[in-house]
């Protein structure tokens, strides 16, 4: 009911802006082609002058603008390669279409002004669908025109509305594939990353404002890297700008349950609201290596160092704040034009989650229960701060006979997280009032210099690119400590390790990441027999290299009772709080708490990884209906790392491995607008260097830690793709794919047997056997104007896109030891859908879009014998979106995103019946985060 109440006067406002508005109206029509080939021409631009009404044409040709009010008006017609025209005083009359049809000209030498302003649009839907037809492989994409539909706020919310795509925790899922099995490219270089435990680039870095588009290459081709086996990601951010200007964007979100609620924050620092971390935290300059070769007071200074930072502050709440200040320069010369995309962004946000976590022993079939480990109530409080800059600069010679572009992403982010835990843990007998402080700075600096050249007009081209990218993360200061709750009188009594530190009960942890970058590559492109270069057979080669290296570096402190603590001190020290324990008195080596090292020898590594790789591929226009392509790309990569394991042996690992990856494409175009691609290629999937690190990270919120293995070998993949494609229009398609993919030594993560330190379990990486996924994805999108009788309708447009999915994984006798065998891989859905239905009234500027997503079941927490695997259980997100445009300048937007607010849910099926049921079955962690209202203004200046 309260969702209704929602719900309707929402529905009633947007709408009644549109009902009353219809007119006896006319439209103009018809078809352009080139005036020396006679061929079709899309993408030309028809504007009404003076007004933003006008369309583009189609695939043929065609195009279409309706809803015109009876009158005169001038028509201009711009492409780019062509000369701009206008005609003038084109009469429209009600109930009638006025036909505008001509032969365009190519621009010619004489035609100064046209040359130089002269650019390619790469951010338009039509525009991302002609280049997905146009490339010989299986790509799917997203442009900057279908992300302003959307509250999405950054790159991680957009991809998800792609084919096959799901993101979690803002790494990405590509054909139920989880993240160490994708690639991510920022402008055609890799994209460095800022997590120490995760293969992936976090998407919530790049803000949804400044993308140009989104290209998912799914099926190989020697031209991209060979290292990825779900899909290719290549971002694009915004370079050259149709024309000055300025652009201010502010928004405010309410996210239901959080704001204006009670929050606990912990000290961070002066500088933490910029993202940078100014050493608040981390520990002093000369602080000990090992506090294991102290004693006496050297020992007790140490202890004494660290700052007393153990409690939190009360406050409210607020809602979240996102700012944006974007600045386009177009600069015409007489042969370069330049262009230069400037824009700040900045976001404070807040989060509070109430979650519930239990675990539960193996199922008892005489009892037909579980009995439970534990139930804890998490209390989270997150905040997070975020700053980031993209500076972008491009001159383009001669109108695009020469292209020069400088793209640089800065990004900075403060990630700080306190959780109070309650509850009962039945197996050890105590009633947790436990604590977690964790603060997370990242930082990223992408950076590249890319070139186009057209070396012999129509017949050879040369590109390149040259980048360098660092990041970094910091984890100062991850404080956590235990104490118990007494039923009786409510009093706690912390809890202080005797003998040996134990940082999960009473500890501090420091860790810091960093990460270089360098990268090259340059592809030359031959037209070996036509005039024109995309018509005749192509012959391209080219190289790619990449150097990276990181530094990973980790220390664990605790603490301890002294060993001669008597029993008064003690009892004291227990019960007077954690705020008066780590006073300066009571940190003693006699009679107090005493600091302990437990940093192991594994807790640091250095890694680098060295490719080089060339390849050749041949475009061969068969017919002008079937065009085949072949190619084969060589990648000799060099991987290292050397760390120690747990005893202080050598831990060196040197895999030089040389890869020959072949791939083949076969297009067949059925007609103008229809085609079927299908491809077959080889990939690889290297293991990441924290897969590879014996270093073990435990997890406070499961109660596990990940473990490293030196010895994973590198995983290959046969990959095959299908796809019909049908485009009725440049901004609509019909698609239906069908892929196949079988692994040889898959890297899946596997249970280590046996219980860790304080019940905690024990997980690495391991190659599997083999294991084969496959599935079909569909995409349909349709604008239905002029094809109802209702102006209403025939402002509708419907989006949809779903997948279904299959994977089996068999991990083989030796890896899988006490778990199964044979089962789907980690992280992969059997299903995703994405749909939408849009509303645009080019008349009254105003938008209403309604977005729905839902992703499948999929394990998120592998099991092992008696211990079922955990499973992330399907959410269905529901977003409502709109745009106004208040006045000539400023627009209004705003809607509710998560609007059903359903359960995050981790089930686990404890009898093993195959049936997931949500009230008889093990929750093993819940939670609600809450719907989100969001309000914003947008001036353009």
């Amino acid at each position: 009911m309260l969702r209704l109440k929602i719900l309707l006067p929402l529905f009633t406002l947007l709408f009644s802006l549109q009902l009353f508005s219809q007119n006896e109206t006319g439209s103009i029509a018809g078809t352009f082609i080139d005036s020396t080939t006679k061929e079709p021409i899309p993408l030309a631009t028809i504007i009404i002058e003076g007004t933003t009404t006008g369309a583009q044409t189609d695939f043929n040709g065609r195009y279409e603008i309706k809803n015109l009010k009876a009158g005169s008006y001038n028509v201009v017609i711009s492409v780019v390669g062509y000369t701009r025209v206008t005609v003038s005083n084109v009469k429209v009359e009600a109930g009638k279409v006025t036909a505008v049809s001509m032969q365009l000209k190519p621009s010619t030498a004489e035609l100064k002004e046209v040359e130089i302003s002269a650019t390619r649009i790469t951010n338009t839907e039509s525009a991302v669908l002609m280049e997905m037809k146009r490339i010989d492989q299986v790509v799917s994409g997203i442009s900057a025109q279908q992300i302003g539909r959307s509250l999405d706020r950054d790159a991680g919310q957009v991809v998800r509305r792609i084919p096959g795509v799901l993101v979690t925790d803002n790494f990405i899922n590509i054909r139920g594939l989880n993240q160490r099995y994708n690639n991510v490219m920022l402008h055609d270089a890799f994209a460095p990353s800022m997590e120490a435990d995760i293969k992936s680039f976090s998407f919530d870095i790049i803000p949804s404002s400044q993308i140009d588009r989104i290209l998912i290459f799914k099926s190989p081709t020697a031209e991209n890297p060979g290292e990825w086996a779900g899909g290719l990601v290549k971002i694009y951010t915004r370079a050259v700008p149709d024309s000055n200007f300025t652009e201010a964007t502010f928004t405010t979100s309410y996210r239901m349950g959080s704001a204006m609620e009670n929050f606990e924050l912990f000290d961070n620092g002066p500088l933490a609201w910029t993202g940078i971390n100014n050493n608040y935290h981390t520990l002093p300059k000369d602080f000990p290596n090992d506090l294991r070769k102290l004693d006496g007071d050297e020992l007790e200074a140490a202890g004494k160092a660290l700052r007393n930072n153990w409690t939190t502050k009360k406050m409210t709440a607020m809602p979240d704040f996102r700012f944006s200040l974007i600045k386009g320069t177009r600069i015409k010369k007489e042969k370069v034009l330049i262009g230069n995309v400037t824009a700040l962004n900045y976001s404070n946000t807040w989060s509070i989650f109430d979650v519930e976590r239990s675990d539960f022993n193996a199922f008892d079939e005489v009892a037909n229960s579980s009995s439970v480990i534990y139930t804890f109530n998490d209390r989270q409080n997150n905040r997070n701060f975020r700053t980031g800059i993209i500076h972008n600069w491009a001159f383009n010679f001669n109108n695009n006979k020469s292209i020069i572009e400088f793209k640089n992403l800065f990004n900075f982010n403060y990630f700080s997280q306190y959780i109070f835990r309650t509850g009962r843990d039945f197996e050890f007998s105590y009633n947790p009032n436990n604590h977690s402080f964790d603060h997370v700075y990242r930082g990223i600096y992408s950076g590249q210099i890319v070139g186009k050249h057209e070396l012999t007009p129509n017949k050879s081209q040369i590109d390149w690119v040259v980048g360098y990218g660092r990041s970094y993360r910091n984890q100062p200061d991850y404080k956590r400590y235990r104490s118990d709750l007494d039923d009786d009188n409510g009093n706690t009594t912390l809890y202080i390790p005797v003998g040996q530190a134990a940082t999960y009960f009473m500890g501090r942890f420091y860790s810091e990441m960093k990460e270089n970058i360098g990268t090259g590559s340059v592809n030359y492109t031959y037209n070996l027999n036509s005039k024109r270069l995309a018509k005749g057979p192509t012959l391209k080669v080219g190289g790619f290299w990449e150097y990276k290296d990181r530094s990973f570096v980790a220390r664990n402190i605790g603490y301890v009772r002294s060993s001669t603590l008597s029993d008064d001190r003690l009892q004291e020290l227990l019960t007077n709080g954690i705020e008066f324990i780590f006073r300066d008195e009571n940190i003693s080596n006699t009679n107090g708490m005493r600091i302990d090292e437990q940093t192991n020898p594994n807790d640091s590594y250095e890694a680098s990884n060295n490719l080089l790789a060339g390849y050749v591929s041949f475009n061969l226009p068969i017919s002008s209906l079937l065009t085949f392509k072949a190619g084969v790309r060589a990648e000799n990569n060099i991987q290292t790392l050397t760390s120690r394991t747990t005893t202080g042996d050598p831990v060196n690992v040197n895999n030089p491995i040389l890869s020959v990856l072949p791939s083949a494409s076969l297009t067949f175009n059925i007609s103008e607008n229809m085609l079927v691609k299908s491809a077959y290629g080889q990939t690889i999937n290297r293991p990441e260097f924290r897969e590879l690190a014996p270093f073990g990270f435990y997890d406070f919120s499961f109660n596990f830690t990940n473990r490293g293995n030196p010895n994973l070998q590198t995983p290959l993949l046969h990959n095959f793709d299908v796809r019909w494609e049908y485009y009725p229009s440049v901004t609509e398609i019909i698609s239906v794919a069908f892929f196949y993919k079988h692994f040889i030594n898959p890297i899946e993560v596997t249970f280590i047997p046996g219980a860790g330190t304080g019940g905690a379990k024990n997980f690495t990486y391991n190659n599997a056997q083999t294991a084969i996924n496959q599935g079909v994805e569909v995409e349909f999108k349709k604008y239905f104007n002029g094809m109802f009788a209702s102006g209403f309708l025939n402002k509708l447009g419907v989006g949809i896109n779903g997948s279904l999915i299959n994977s089996v994984v068999e991990l083989g006798d030796d890896v899988a030891i006490g778990q199964s065998n044979v089962r789907p891989l980690q992280g992969q859905a059997p299903y995703l859908l994405n749909a939408g239905v849009y509303f645009n009234n080019l008349e009254k500027d105003f938008q209403l879009n309604i977005q729905h997503n839902v992703i499948g079941r999929r394990i998120l927490i592998i099991g092992f014998e008696g211990y079922p695997d955990i499973y992330e259980m399907p959410r269905h997100v529901l977003d409502i979106s709109f745009s106004k445009r208040i006045y000539k300048n400023m627009m209004l937007n705003g809607g509710i995103s998560d609007i059903l607010n359903m359960p995050m849910l981790l089930l686990q099926d404890g009898n093993q019946d195959g049936i997931f049921d949500r009230v008889n079955d093990q929750i093993i962690q819940t939670f609600r985060p809450g719907p989100i209202v969001s309000l914003g203004f947008r001036w353009m200046l």
